[in-house]
């Protein structure tokens, strides 16, 4: 007897699963505050005037032609807060542009709309502009086109990302820092993620319980790969700045470095190993209702040539990924790099292809896992 879950009900299960684990994760959470600096955003109102920063030997090096007693220059500006406690009130800001620090952000207008910080006294700094609203006008055009492209597909797509995103959050980023077990919590958050996505994309069904095995099983090949390869490589974890800072936080316990190396590595994979299971299972669920008779060795068959023609691509997408991502670190390194071999023993640049190689690892193996629990499922009889 077939057993149907209402959608709603998976919804429900999603939430409180979200509820519980935000909870436990928050448990002990310091949260860090900087309270000597506000931050306010702002509009633009009008542009006072503009100060030429000299250098306060001025009058000393003038005398010698090499040098230039010019520091930069500073922008005075009004800008009126539009939220929090001081809206509707106009303050004095200044941004500066500095010789010596290149900075190519455009010079403050009318009607810009900024972030101001203030360090605990009167005077208000240029820190950027804002963007966020540009990005949600972005995000909710792609939400549109999911929809109308996808119907009920694209709004069940939309939930579970969202979703997703609740999970690494609300969950796997406060439990790093209240001290939870980090391997077990990217493994937990990898799981609940493949689940519910599945089950929202695709429903209650073989498909979606071949994808997920699959998938899961992927995800455990590079997890499995990326723990033996931390032994084998001497990671330290210490792989940039970043490291340094979450190393000397002033916490109880410890982060633990080279498990967030495993964490990024898992996570990171996960949505292309999804993608992979949840092609085979698709593929196959079509084959199997269009030949009812078709047996296991057929179906298993039919899965591995699908899956070596993924193969290519799929690597290749994980793999650019992870290259355009750290593209501006890899040029800075090699640029500072004696030769290519230093280039390559750098442990940013190792942690960077580990992830690529295990990752692909994941892929490569979650075909033919997926490939065969499908045959087993669906040549099944009813």
């Amino acid at each position: 007897m077939k057993v149907k879950i209402p959608y709603l009900a998976t919804i429900i299960i999603a939430l409180a699963f979200l509820f519980i684990g935000h909870g436990i994760a928050v448990r002990g959470l310091i949260v860090f505050q900087d309270v000597s600096r506000i931050n306010v955003r702002a509009t633009v109102q009008r542009v006072v005037e503009r100060v030429t920063v000299y250098d306060e030997f001025t009058d000393f090096i003038s005398e010698f032609d090499v040098f230039d007693p010019v520091l930069g220059e500073k922008i005075i500006f009004e800008a009126k807060v539009r939220r929090g406690a001081l809206k509707g009130e106009i303050i004095i800001a200044e941004q500066t542009f500095s010789r010596f620090l290149p900075d190519t952000s455009k010079e403050v207008a009318m009607g810009d709309s900024v972030l101001l910080v203030n360090f605990n006294d009167d005077e208000w700094f240029f820190n950027g502009y804002a963007r966020t609203n540009k990005l949600f006008g972005l995000g909710l055009l792609f939400t549109l086109c999911v929809l109308l492209f996808g119907g009920k597909k694209g709004f069940n797509t939309i939930l579970s990302l969202g979703l997703t995103c609740a999970a690494v959050f609300a969950v796997f980023i406060p439990s790093i820092l209240s001290g939870k077990n980090i391997y077990l919590m990217a493994m937990l958050v990898c799981a609940y993620t493949t689940v519910i996505t599945l089950l929202l994309v695709i429903g209650y069904n073989k498909k979606s319980l071949a994808a997920a095995i699959g998938c899961i099983s992927g995800i455990l090949a590079a997890g499995i790969i990326t723990l033996i390869m931390d032994r084998v490589l001497l990671l330290t974890g210490i792989v940039d700045e970043h490291s340094r800072f979450l190393a000397n936080l002033p916490i109880a316990t410890p982060i633990n470095l080279k498990a967030i190396i495993f964490a990024g590595i898992i996570i990171g994979a996960m949505g292309a190993i999804m993608d992979v299971s949840m092609s085979i299972a698709s593929a196959l669920w079509e084959i199997k209702e269009k030949a009812i008779s078709i047996k296991f060795e057929a179906l298993f068959r039919s899965g591995l040539n699908i899956g070596r023609d993924i193969m290519g691509s799929m690597a290749n997408t994980l793999i650019l990924a992870y290259i355009g991502s750290s593209l501006s670190v890899v040029l800075i390194l090699s640029v500072y790099s004696n030769s290519l071999m230093e280039l390559l023993n750098r442990e940013m640049i190792v942690v960077e292809i580990l992830q690529a190689l295990a990752g692909s690892f994941g892929i490569l193996l979650a075909m033919p896992l997926t490939a065969f629990f499908c045959a087993t499922l669906y040549s099944q009889k009813k």
